[in-house]
């Protein structure tokens, strides 16, 4: 049996491509194989110490955006980028899978230069921009 996921990945990685490519990035194959949950692939894109790794089990899962050690997830910068939840493309609805990807590329072009082109300074704000809005609320005292 084949794994369906590591050509999609493949697939989708390839529309976002010329994008990234552009930009300086080079697309990497980590792991793919299958689980309890079914086939799996990732990837990931680089430049320097910048990465976009990608998920895909049945749908593009998992987008992380890293700068060296640190990290975050796609939802929380396009919330920190768009200053609300849920408006960016990606994650949409769709039941062809590259529509995801499609997505996540019309998010890079619209929101993404920080990570794209942005200096290291810009987007070590966003990480720590993300870092506020995400940080867990103390508990009031007893």
């Amino acid at each position: 049996m084949t794994n369906n996921a590591e050509e999609i990945l493949q697939r989708g990685s390839a529309l976002l491509a010329p994008l990234l490519i552009k930009h300086g990035f080079i697309f990497k194959a980590l792991e793919a194989g299958g689980s309890s949950g079914g086939y799996f692939a990732s990837g990931e894109f680089v430049r320097d110490t910048r990465r976009l790794e990608l998920h895909f089990r049945h749908s593009l899962g998992m987008v992380t955006y890293h700068l060296a050690a640190r990290s975050m997830s796609h939802q929380d910068y396009m919330r920190s980028a768009l200053g609300r939840q849920f408006a960016s493309h990606y994650p949409g609805f769709s039941h062809d899978p590259l529509d995801a990807f499609r997505d996540l590329n019309m998010d890079l072009k619209e929101y993404g230069n920080e990570f794209l082109d942005g200096s290291d300074s810009a987007l070590l704000r966003r990480f720590e921009d993300v870092l506020t809005q995400t940080k867990p609320l103390s508990r009031p005292p007893d």
